[in-house]
């Protein structure tokens, strides 16, 4: 009985909940290798919960469908590009936890938005010529700085994680496969943060995850078999439209 109160106490309308279940169908696509489509769930529960309270709403989903990755992928991964990004990501969700509370996320997702879409221009133009952008030590602390700021502000962390593993040309397997390492762990890390600091997570939302945990899994199993169907140089283009669409979709919000 008190389960259902707690979910009754959220007050959502049966527009909301299937738009909230929507967003975690694509939430597990996007961590099969569905990538892009996660800006399309960020805006979808930060329509429903608004902005900072929605991101302690995703986090556990998200950690959930990682746990899923992991599994799935694991085989695939490069922890050799993990121990390159994570400290740096680290280092970014700090500067995140200390500034989240005082910078306009508007303003912080339009310029990740300008730096995403910027990036992604530079890599369609190098991406048949024989320049590219360069695998090295300050392109990739960047990009994981880049990456844990903006994962701890706003779970924006994943096109800029793309973009590095576009950049140092990852197969397709390899590419999701490492990123579900890399988020699994710095998404774990952000627990406690959201827990104990900004309060985003409690027994409440808790309580809602779990009744959005099915929607997940299912759509990462859709995922994981549409990918299945793609090939290495199509995913990559998939990956530049969908990355430069949501971008747009971010800037123009």
């Amino acid at each position: 009985m008190e389960y259902i109160q707690i979910l009754q106490s959220f007050h959502l309308s049966i527009f909301q909940w299937l738009t909230i279940g929507l967003a975690g169908i694509l939430l597990g696509a996007s961590k099969s290798g569905i990538k892009g489509i996660g800006i399309v769930i960020i805006l979808i529960l930060a329509f429903v919960f608004g902005e900072k309270a929605s991101t302690g709403v995703l986090l556990p989903m998200l950690v959930c469908a990682d746990i899923l990755a992991v599994i799935y992928y694991n085989r695939h991964v490069q922890w050799k590009y993990i121990v390159k990004l994570i400290p740096f990501m680290i280092i970014g969700v700090l500067v995140g936890v200390w500034v989240g509370n005082d910078i306009s996320e508007l303003v912080f997702k339009r310029i990740m938005a300008i730096i995403i879409i910027l990036s992604v221009l530079v890599m369609v133009y190098t991406e048949n010529r024989k320049t590219s952008i360069p695998n090295n030590r300050l392109f990739a602390y960047s990009s994981g700085f880049m990456a844990g700021v903006a994962s701890m502000i706003g779970n924006l962390a994943g096109p800029i994680a793309d973009i590095y593993f576009l950049a140092i040309r990852l197969p397709k397997n390899e590419f999701i496969g490492t990123g579900a390492w890399l988020f699994f762990i710095i998404n774990v890390f952000k627990l406690p943060f959201h827990i104990f600091i900004w309060n985003t997570i409690n027994v409440e939302t808790l309580v809602l995850n779990s009744v959005l945990v099915p929607a997940v899994v299912i759509g990462f199993f859709i995922g994981a078999y549409v990918v299945k169907l793609i090939s290495n140089v199509n995913y990559r283009r998939f990956i530049f439209i969908v990355t430069g669409i949501g971008a747009i979709i971010l800037l123009l919000r």
